[in-house]
């Protein structure tokens, strides 16, 4: 890892789209983000290019349609900045983002026994 690039906000908004769909030609990004996001056709046409040179994304062509597909999974884009979030943010600590998240007024009992079955499945 760490050689993914470094894909912006407005852009997972459109990888979602595709990565939903499997493929997906512009019209159907632009519909997909209509009442989501205020952005105009041409911003989201912007933002599939950008996909495009920095290899994120390719297309097929069929007639005059273009058919855009993920060359990187969402798993792995997950992963990286997963990681680069835990580098900038903790230090690379695991145990630091945990201790953070667990001791926020946001966890539900719900949330905390998920936790805990998740630690007692880890083998070591």
């Amino acid at each position: 890892m760490g050689n993914l690039p470094k894909i912006s906000d407005a852009e997972w908004e459109v990888m979602k789209v595709i990565w939903g769909l499997g493929e997906a030609t512009s019209s159907e990004v632009i519909e997909s983000l209509k009442g989501k996001k205020l952005w105009k056709k041409a911003t989201i046409k912007s933002l599939i290019s950008r996909l495009l040179n920095k290899e994120v994304i390719s297309f097929k062509k069929f007639g005059k349609e273009y058919f855009y597909f993920p060359l990187i999974s969402e798993e792995e884009c997950i992963k990286e900045e997963s990681e680069c979030f835990l580098r900038k943010v903790f230090n690379g600590s695991v145990n630091e983002m945990l201790v953070n998240f667990i001791k926020s007024d946001n966890l539900t009992k719900e949330d905390i026994n998920e936790l805990k079955n998740i630690l007692d499945e880890i083998k070591f």
